[in-house]
């Protein structure tokens, strides 16, 4: 890989480990205000993952400067036209991908519904702005460290499949749920099939932003319903970041 994937790797990796150090800090000012030790504790990790997926895309824009600066060969990139139909068609193609995983999952006995998910909703309920990081930031980031850079160099010396698999398994493990890294491995494999099929990063990034909006609407506006649903069907609904 180039020396400025590493850094975009190791820039990413910071941020999901920055929570260790960054709380603390978030909770120490927060104290200042006599606010109570739950609700603060919550506040602090919300406002801590804004501030983390913000300064970590800043720097990783920053990083890939160059890499955005380079003439693209737009022979291997669909027609803007087409890119756009993969986009929508992407966006299904990711809750289909999910529903199988999720149907397969239940079959071993695991529960439908993502604790990620679950507990990245409620920090929305504390901290609306929590929303534009599930919906837009994080997506951006996932595609371009999991499919831009190691999907795309690791497809450089192996077939699609091999690739796919590899990327979206690592992209799986990052969420830290090994009972969903089926579902979180078919969605990534969904993206890195957008990615390849288009050559345009932009269109699994599009696919990823819509449908982790859709999944946070009908999280936080019909969250009761859902869970009446879940207990009765016991359908799957969304996995975030």
């Amino acid at each position: 890989m180039k020396k400025e994937y590493w850094f975009v790797v190791i820039t990413y990796i910071a941020m999901q480990l920055s929570s260790i150090v960054g709380m603390p800090i978030f909770m120490l000012i927060g104290s200042l205000s006599g606010m109570p030790a739950d609700e603060l504790k919550v506040k602090a990790a919300a406002y801590w993952i804004v501030f983390s997926f913000l300064a970590a895309l800043s720097l990783i824009l920053i990083l890939m400067r160059k890499d955005m600066r380079e003439r693209i060969d737009t022979r291997n990139q669909a027609s803007i036209r087409t890119s756009i139909l993969w986009a929508i068609a992407g966006v299904f193609l990711a809750l289909i991908a999910q529903s199988l995983a999720g149907s397969i999952e239940q079959m071993f006995g695991v529960k439908s519904e993502s604790e990620n998910t679950q507990n990245l909703i409620s920090l929305i309920y504390e901290v609306p702005m929590v929303i534009f990081v599930t919906s837009v930031i994080g997506p951006i980031l996932e595609e371009i460290l999991f499919r831009k850079i190691i999907f795309g160099s690791l497809n450089k010396r192996f077939n699609f499949f091999i690739s796919a698999l590899i990327s979206s398994v690592i992209f799986g493990l990052a969420h830290g749920e090994l009972e969903h890294l089926l579902l979180y491995t078919a969605m990534g494999f969904t993206f890195a099939f957008l990615y390849a099929q288009t050559g345009r990063i932009l269109v699994s990034m599009v696919a990823h932003i819509a449908m982790n909006t859709l999944v946070i609407i009908l999280q936080v506006l019909y969250r009761e319903d859902i869970e009446k649903m879940l207990d009765t069907a016991q359908a799957f609904i969304g996995g975030l970041l």
